[in-house]
Parts: structure tokens; C-alpha cells; sequence
């Protein structure tokens, strides 16, 4: 994205190294979620997937409240960013906010397409884990619940082009790792 994309100026050494070292805190939120819904072994109802949702909320104001005090630190903003908006979609469709196209931080519209790789290759408590070419296709051409206009359009291009290293990546980590 750095050599071919709109937020090439944006993207720079630093903000590489920042969004790794802030993109496990996307989840964060996760620890306000009733056990019984994270570990739920089939699919959601309604109201237990509105409560899952405020996971984006919980964990942006927690990692704000700690951003408060120390406002110049990058990894902190960058967290409140990534925890809060790597649920928005490209096309609107996403949450917490809503948000459509540019308005999602650079950071979190990143942050969506490894969130989605890594959820559809990881085992869960109501799923077995895709393979590597199952979760591309679902990335690439949808499967109903995801579609590709989920995804800011360059992003999917650079997923498209590195998509090997992805699995490369994968495949080196532990179970505990993932």
C-alpha cells in the first residue's frame, strides 16, 4: 500500500511499526463481554450480537481513557482508533459509527482485513477453521455474510497481492499464538 495507494504518504516506517505493535488491541474490548457469548458454541442471537458489538466501544474508551493522559503517545490513538472502527465496512455497513469509504481511519480499515483473515482461519467455539484458499475466496468474491465492498478497494488489492504471505505468516505461528 505504501508504493501504490492514496495514503502512501501516510504510510511509513513508523506507521508500520506502530499499527503492529497496537493492532492486538483490537480486542480489547472483548474482556467487558459476558463469557457465555464470547464462547458460545453456535451463532448469535440478535440481542446477544448487540452486545457483542460493544466490544469496539468498550475497548476505545478504555484505551482512551489511558490516551487522556498521555495524549502524544501514537500507539495509544492509534489503539483507540483500531479497537473502536475495525468493525466499520467500506460500504457503510459496518459498526459502531457507521462509518462509509475514507471516514474510516486508515489504521482500522487495515486492521478489518486481518481481522477477518485471522477469524476466518482460526478456530472458535461455533466454527472450524477455513483454509488458507477458502478464506481468500471468501475475502475476494464474499459468501454472503462477507462481501469484497466490505473492504476500502486498495486495501483488497494489497491483500490480493501479498495473500501468500499472509498464509506464510500463519503457518509460522503456534496454536498459542492464534
Amino acid at each position: 500500500m505504501r508504493r501504490n495507494s492514496r495514503d502512501a504518504d501516510v504510510i511509513d516506517d513508523a506507521f508500520v511499526a506502530q499499527i503492529r505493535r497496537a493492532a492486538p488491541l483490537h480486542d480489547v474490548g472483548k474482556v467487558g463481554i459476558p463469557d457465555a457469548i464470547l464462547l458460545k458454541p453456535g451463532p448469535l442471537d440478535h440481542a446477544e450480537f448487540e452486545i457483542m458489538k460493544t466490544h469496539t466501544l468498550i475497548g476505545a474508551v478504555a484505551l482512551q481513557a489511558v490516551a487522556d493522559k498521555y495524549p502524544k503517545n501514537n500507539f495509544l490513538n492509534m489503539g483507540v482508533c483500531i479497537a473502536r472502527s475495525h468493525h466499520e465496512r467500506w460500504d457503510g455497513t459496518g459498526y459502531p459509527d457507521g462509518l462509509a469509504g475514507e471516514a474510516i481511519p486508515l489504521v482500522a480499515r487495515i486492521m478489518t482485513m486481518a481481522d477477518i483473515y485471522d477469524a476466518l482461519r482460526s478456530k472458535r467455539p461455533y466454527k472450524e477453521p477455513f483454509t488458507h484458499e477458502q478464506t481468500c475466496r471468501i475475502i475476494i468474491e464474499g459468501d454472503g455474510r462477507i462481501k469484497p465492498e466490505h473492504f476500502d478497494p486498495l486495501v483488497l488489492e494489497a491483500f490480493k497481492s501479498v495473500e501468500a504471505e499472509f498464509d506464510r505468516i500463519r503457518a509460522s505461528l503456534t496454536d498459542d499464538d492464534h
